[in-house]
């Protein structure tokens, strides 16, 4: 039977997971190798549990470490795998660490790649994230861009692969899930918030949460948000940085009882809060995507973003980390009708799968 790996290890990583595996493993012998770049078990485990993912084939438990020390060992663990399942194809998800390990890997052994959300750019080669997907793109056989501007980025640089627009898998993932989320999450009755009486707070990436200028700003505007709009704060702390809130001597600041700090949820619950905050400040990509799906006005508290689609059609404002622009964003009204289906409508995960038996059979 044609044998298709995914490489996974990172929160982004398993939503996109979510969508393939059902097509991938209908169709194909379906390997998962878990990188172990998020060990967390609410950044990892309850992942799999909460979106119906088996449990991986293989944990190669890479932990955490710099850029290099991730990608190194996550490569040389990889291969090791690789060369013991001999897939016909190995599939990588977005522009994780894990994901570009899982590429260089596999192109290193000899296997064909297939970038799921190939083609973003964010123009900023000083964020990883750019730096990873750019290497991907230019190694992978098979490239499934969300958006027409990615599919733009893959033919200006002229990458050897082939080039599919398929949407976006985040889009199956949310429209699968989130009646679940409304129907069996309890995570607003826990909290005690009610339905628009609250703004939701994520923030991991390193430029944030590793730089102690960067992360005070964001504590100032979580602190302003109740005394200014009167709305509660609801902020799931990445681990890394709660690690740096203590460390910078941040965390007593956010002391005020409207601020909830919450450990990192899964996926249902995270979608429930999501679909019911009055608005999200962020500085995920992926969080931009679902914001825009549920219709919540999203502030992403970075100067680039690589979902300009979506800054474009007025979905989502790029304020930066100044405190006067990220708390004037809030003020700003619901996103725009129109351009719906920015990302597609719901079916990216059956054309890759399409686009991958064309390809190697069954």
């Amino acid at each position: 039977m044609v044998k298709v790996v995914s490489v996974v290890g990172a929160r982004p990583n398993f939503v996109k997971l979510a969508a393939l595996h059902p097509v991938i493993a209908r169709r194909f012998d379906h390997v998962i190798i878990h990188t172990g770049q998020h060990y967390d078990y609410e950044m990892s485990k309850i992942f799999f549990e909460h979106l119906d993912i088996p449990e991986p084939d293989y944990y190669l438990g890479v932990g955490s470490g710099t850029h290099g020390y991730q990608v190194g060992e996550a490569v040389r663990r990889t291969e090791e795998v690789l060369f013991r399942e001999r897939p016909n194809l190995v599939v990588v998800y977005g522009d994780t660490n894990s994901a570009l390990a899982g590429a260089l890997a596999a192109v290193k052994a000899g296997f064909s790649v297939a970038h799921v959300e190939a083609g973003l750019r964010s123009f900023d080669m000083s964020m990883p994230e750019e730096v990873n997907r750019r290497v991907i793109d230019h190694v992978s056989a098979l490239l499934f861009a969300p958006t027409e501007t990615a599919v733009w980025n893959l033919r200006r640089e002229s990458v050897m692969g082939e080039i599919h627009l398929t949407g976006d898998v985040h889009v199956d993932v949310l429209m699968r899930w989130v009646g679940v989320a409304e129907e069996k999450s309890t995570i607003m009755d826990k909290l005690g918030v009610e339905d628009k009486d609250y703004v939701l707070v994520t923030v991991h990436r390193a430029e944030n949460a590793d730089n102690p200028h960067n992360l005070g700003r964001v504590v100032e505007v979580l602190r302003e948000v109740p005394e200014r709009y009167g709305r509660r704060v609801v902020f799931p702390v990445h681990p890394r940085t709660l690690a740096s809130l203590r460390s910078f001597g941040l965390l007593e600041r956010l002391g005020d009882p409207r601020i909830a700090l919450i450990g990192p949820l899964g996926y249902v619950d995270f979608i429930k809060l999501l679909r019911h905050a009055w608005r999200v400040i962020t500085d995920s990509g992926g969080v931009q995507r679902e914001a825009y799906l549920l219709g919540v006005p999203c502030i992403v508290i970075r100067d680039r973003t690589e979902w300009v689609d979506l800054v474009e059609s007025g979905h989502v404002t790029l304020t930066g980390l100044d405190p006067r622009k990220v708390l004037a964003a809030l003020e700003t009204d619901a996103p725009r009708e129109g351009s719906r289906n920015l990302l597609g409508r719901g079916d990216a995960s059956e054309k890759m799968a399409e686009i991958l038996v064309s390809r190697l059979g069954t």
